[in-house]
């Protein structure tokens, strides 16, 4: 059983490329450039590729590659500055799960609210 992945955005620091997923353009203005601008920052400091996935139940993971034979990929680094993304962007990256879930996949999670 094949896996369904959906590719929100990806940046590459062989080709000095950013790239949204054309079925995002939906996201405001402010949210792709925070995507380009986080993406972007990535690649010059740790090179290689990456992308954020949605996996089949909507999370939202960082996948770091990098070519063959290319020495100057920091994989430490990759490792470290994903993370430090996931804590400084938690709140960005969980409403893009939220929307993700809702515009995508068809869930609704009814919020509890005080009035």
């Amino acid at each position: 059983m094949e896996q369904q992945e959906t590719v929100l955005c990806a940046a590459s620091a062989y080709e000095k490329k950013f790239y949204l997923n054309e079925a995002f353009s939906g996201l405001p203005q402010g949210i792709r450039d925070e995507l380009k601008i986080m993406c972007v920052l990535f690649t010059e400091d740790v090179g290689g590729v990456v992308e954020l996935v949605f996996d089949e139940d909507g999370e939202l993971t960082f996948r770091t590659s990098a070519d063959e034979g290319d020495y100057l990929y920091d994989e430490i680094g990759s490792v470290l500055k994903v993370k430090e993304l996931q804590r400084e962007k938690a709140e960005l990256l969980e409403q893009l799960q939220v929307y993700y879930r809702y515009v995508f996949l068809g869930e609704y999670e009814e919020e509890s609210r005080c009035y």
